[in-house]
């Protein structure tokens, strides 16, 4: 089965923030540009000819704010605001958008907040889109670099204060983040939380003992408050 892709629209007046995006866009080979508007007008043409998955969407625009023009779409993509300005961040959280990216926008800002529109999309997809057969993935920065994780080689994050190690098939990472905010990037189905410092892979649990799950030659502890959700994927 071929990698999803995604549809992306880029609505926004400032042809320096479009290629930005544009370069940033180029790091995700499963996100495929189809458009880019300088107002909200010239985007309704384009979303009634062609599927739109996600929106970076400019809010201080000609004629029609970004806000108003989210407002007066009935079955919208998923929105990134991209924006100068903070002014909006309330209201706009209020209408649901994935994020909020202030301008100018980092590569590893951008990163997360892709992040979170892959993990929106497995939280509303079926079963097949969010299976085993997808290249899902995550970035994470280490040694001045992001770092792209499959979410199918990924064993365990292991954390440590503002810090996570994420043990892969191909060794160890090492990122300064906190390890709740990845659990929020990470599908359900997949991935389960089992201590404090610990979320596992669940396909790759070989067994599990009175206090620890087994995942190869890595064993994880279990704790206390975590046992019932563990219960919960050995049950019939």
């Amino acid at each position: 089965m071929d990698e999803l892709s995604y549809n992306c629209l880029i609505i926004d007046d400032e042809p320096i923030a479009i290629r930005v995006i544009k370069n940033h866009l180029t790091e995700f080979k499963n996100l495929r540009l189809v458009g880019e508007c300088s107002h909200a007008i010239e985007a309704i043409e384009v979303l009634s000819k062609i599927r739109v998955d996600l929106l970076f969407l400019d809010i201080q625009m000609p004629q029609i704010t970004g806000v108003e023009f989210l407002k007066s779409l009935n079955h919208p993509p998923k929105v990134i605001f991209t924006t100068a300005y903070r002014d909006y961040a309330i209201e706009a959280f209020e209408l649901d958008v994935v994020d909020y990216l202030l301008k100018p926008i980092s590569l590893l800002r951008f990163s997360k907040a892709i992040n979170r529109f892959y993990q929106r999309i497995n939280e509303t997809a079926p079963v097949a889109i969010a299976s085993d057969t997808q290249a899902d993935h995550l970035f994470l920065k280490a040694d001045k670099k992001l770092h792209k994780i499959l979410f199918n080689e990924l064993i365990y994050l292991e954390s440590f204060g503002d810090y996570v190690i994420a043990h892969t098939g191909k060794g160890k990472i090492t990122t300064k983040e906190r390890i709740s905010y990845l659990e929020e990037q990470l599908p359900k189905s997949q991935f389960l939380r089992v201590h404090r410092g610990y979320i596992i892979a669940i396909r790759k649990i070989t067994a599990i003992l009175p206090g620890l799950i087994e995942l190869g030659e890595y064993k994880v502890p279990i704790g206390r408050s975590y046992k019932a959700e563990v219960d919960k994927i050995t049950s019939p």
